[in-house]
């Protein structure tokens, strides 16, 4: 009973700081819902018991993966992500497109070519920052991600993340936010909302590029976002 006690108090520490569970394995992660705090949404962190890892340890690791269905339905290679390894900038959007599939690289594409004016409106290159997507093959004909796949490929992002250490995310689209939030809330009612994520990281939603192709009248809406993220980042120092 001392010993179930011992636990029992360690784990109502932790429980008070927002951890949620420890793994050692960081392929295995999970979160709660994020809980509405005056506005800022927390989002509890896991502790993890692995030291940090470097990008290219984390893309030998996911290696030409085949750890999901999307490996035999026609993807020709993993699309892992792009830009400044010490970022302190993150875009995370949904899945690699069809130009994606073929140059390796996320967001080369119209909707890419659009999200590099997104970044250069706060003063900033692509080269400044870091892109990446939740899952990183492309579904076929690009239908959504189906919530096996990202399940799968999901710690791989969060692995990304921990290394980076970006002082802000934005999430582009209702699934990267959906999928790093731990939420089915529409993306139209959360996008602009500042969310503590992940142990102190800034996270703001946002639509994404490829709707705003398809919805021009929005991009008003993520200038606003833009605005705030670029405010965020002044405030960090």
């Amino acid at each position: 009973m001392t010993d179930r006690r011992a636990v029992a108090d360690h784990l109502e520490f932790y429980e008070e700081l927002g951890v949620t569970g420890v793994s050692k394995d960081p392929l295995w992660r999970k979160r709660s819902h994020s809980e509405e705090r005056s506005g800022v949404t927390e989002v509890p962190v896991v502790l993890d018991a692995v030291a940090a890892e470097s990008l290219p340890a984390i893309r030998e690791d996911l290696g030409d993966c085949t750890r999901c269905k999307l490996h035999g339905l026609g993807r020709k290679q993993i699309v892992f992500g792009v830009g400044n390894p010490q970022a302190r900038l993150m875009f995370v959007g949904e899945a690699p497109g069809a130009d994606e599939d073929i140059q390796g690289e996320p967001f080369v594409g119209r909707a890419g070519q659009l999200l590099t004016k997104i970044i250069e409106s706060i003063g900033l290159k692509r080269s400044d920052v870091y892109i990446a997507n939740v899952l990183k093959c492309r579904p076929p004909n690009n239908r959504n991600p189906e919530p096996d796949e990202v399940a799968t490929c999901q710690p791989f992002l969060f692995r990304q993340i921990d290394t980076i250490q970006p002082k802000v995310i934005v999430a582009l689209g209702t699934f990267a936010a959906h999928a790093l939030l731990g939420t089915d809330v529409p993306i139209s009612r959360i996008r602009g909302k500042v969310h503590d994520f992940r142990g102190g990281i800034l996270l703001i939603p946002t639509f994404h590029p490829a709707f705003l192709l398809r919805s021009p009248d929005r991009k008003r809406d993520v200038w606003e976002d833009m605005k705030k993220v670029r405010d965020l980042l002044a405030d960090a120092g």
